[in-house]
């Protein structure tokens, strides 16, 4: 008896479902293939940038592949190199340095010291380590390095200010508010700034500036001062005089305070006395010329 053998087909309305499906796939591409044109169209970028980039994503994606291959195998430092290489054949190796932020460094000395490197790979170059070198120039208080791709290195440079000429021998040497030596300065290059003088003064000029801000009234007219003995200060004035100030900070600043307001009441600074010694505060003892022993005065008394 035979058999009827039933072929399973698709129906009309099944293959034009999927003909309506397969159209509305293709069509989806292509918007989105326009609309990534599109876009890629609106970025303010040349074709050769955006190959470039393009290259860079893939390199980077390609480190951190073989950053995990290595990590697995102990071979990092490896693949750290040879990416390096791969990069630096691609064009991205430091060839110019710009420098800002300098007025008294010559910027060519800061780009020597940043291109004069055996490794100038973009990748591998160490900013940390040029960094740290640029902070042991005298001049630099502070530096900051940065990539800029393909082959640029930006240097940010903060300067330190010149505070005080320090007494050093017989020469004059330029310091900052912390006491760090710049650069020797001749005398008539140090006119006008305040002079520093006595064994260990350099390791004292934070406590002098804070000493002189207790009397702002008084710091326009101090323009020397001496570290006597290790243990406290002379402060000359414009007008020649000096005024010999006690041990420890606080007396210091108490003394230099009460002689501030005396001198306001009395005008004592561009008087005749020639010396003000209040070692002794409050007991001050003033020597005139001529005279060969000093008067007493009794500040919180007042009487002058």
């Amino acid at each position: 008896m035979a058999q009827t053998v039933r072929r399973q087909t698709k129906g009309v309305r099944s293959q034009a479902r999927a003909q309506t499906t397969t159209r509305r796939v293709n069509k989806a591409r292509s918007t989105g293939q326009s609309l990534i044109g599109r876009a890629l169209g609106l970025l303010p970028f040349t074709d050769d940038q955006l190959r470039r980039s393009f290259t860079v994503l893939i390199l980077g994606l390609a480190a951190v592949l073989a950053w995990v291959v290595a990590s697995a195998s102990g071979a990092t430092a490896y693949a750290g190199e040879r990416f390096a290489q791969v990069t630096a054949d691609a064009g991205y190796t430091v060839q110019r340095a710009e420098v800002h932020g300098v007025t008294r460094i010559d910027p060519n000395i800061i780009k020597y010291r940043a291109l004069n490197k055996p490794d100038l790979a973009m990748a591998s170059y160490d900013i940390d380590a040029l960094r740290a070198e640029l902070k042991k120039m005298p001049w630099v208080k502070d530096a900051r390095v940065a990539r800029q791709l393909p082959n640029v290195l930006v240097i940010n440079i903060i300067e330190r200010e010149p505070h005080a000429a320090l007494q050093r021998g017989n020469e004059l040497v330029l310091i900052d508010a912390t006491g760090v030596a710049l650069a020797p300065v001749s005398r008539r290059d140090a006119t006008g700034m305040l002079r520093i003088a006595g064994s260990g003064a350099q390791g004292q000029v934070e406590a002098l500036t804070t000493l002189l801000g207790t009397a702002p009234a008084l710091r326009s007219q101090v323009t020397g001062a001496e570290w006597v003995g290790h243990r406290r200060w002379d402060l000359r004035f414009s007008s020649g005089q000096v005024l010999e100030l006690p041990e420890g900070s606080k007396r210091a600043s108490d003394a230099l305070v009460s002689f501030a307001q005396l001198d306001g009441v009395h005008r004592l600074i561009g008087g005749e006395v020639v010396s003000f010694d209040l070692r002794n505060a409050p007991k001050m003892y003033m020597r005139r010329p001529g005279r060969a022993e000093g008067e007493e005065v009794d500040m919180e008394q007042g009487d002058i």
